[in-house]
C-alpha cells in the first residue's frame, strides 16, 4: 500500500508542477527582454526601403522573406507545441514579417547577437563573413540613423 501510495503522490506532484514549468518556458522566450525593433527596421529599410509589397523574386513584403523561411518558422511553432502557423501572404504584413523575424532569433540566436541576426537573415544560418559585410555594413548604416 505504501509503495502504491508513493506513486500516486509522485505522479500527482509531476503533473502540478510541469505546467508551471512549460508556461515559464514559454513566457521566457516570448519576453527576453531584448529590444529587436531597431535591428528590424534598419533591416526594413535596406530590404524594401519600408515597402510590405515589394517582391523580388521568392522574397515579398518589407523584410523580403522567403518561402523557406516561413516553412522554417512553422517548423519552429510545431517543435513548440503551437498551433499558429504563417502563410505565404504572411509575408506582406509588416507586423507578421517581425514576428517571424523574432521567433528566427528567439530559436537560432538565443543570446540577442545582433551581428549574427543581421547577417544569418541575409546569408542563412551558416552565412558567410565576407558574403554578407556589404549588407551588415548597410544595416548598421540605417541603424546608426
Amino acid at each position: 500500500m505504501s509503495r502504491i501510495f508513493r506513486i500516486v503522490c509522485l505522479s500527482l506532484i509531476m503533473v502540478s508542477v510541469s505546467p508551471q514549468f512549460a508556461v515559464a518556458e514559454k513566457v521566457e522566450r516570448k519576453n527576453s527582454g531584448f529590444n529587436w525593433e531597431p535591428v528590424m527596421e534598419a533591416i526594413i529599410q535596406v530590404e524594401s526601403e519600408g515597402n510590405a509589397k515589394a517582391v523580388s523574386g521568392n522574397s515579398c513584403g518589407a523584410m523580403q522573406i522567403t518561402p523557406i523561411l516561413v516553412r522554417e518558422c512553422n517548423d519552429i511553432l510545431k517543435k513548440r507545441n503551437s498551433k499558429k502557423r504563417y502563410s505565404l501572404n504572411d509575408r506582406f504584413s509588416v507586423a507578421k514579417s517581425k514576428e517571424m523575424f523574432l521567433l528566427i532569433q528567439s530559436h537560432f540566436n538565443p543570446t540577442n547577437n545582433v551581428e549574427k541576426a543581421i547577417r544569418s537573415w541575409n546569408g542563412g544560418m551558416r552565412y558567410s563573413v565576407k558574403r554578407t559585410q556589404r549588407y551588415y555594413n548597410k544595416v548598421m548604416k540605417n541603424l546608426k540613423k
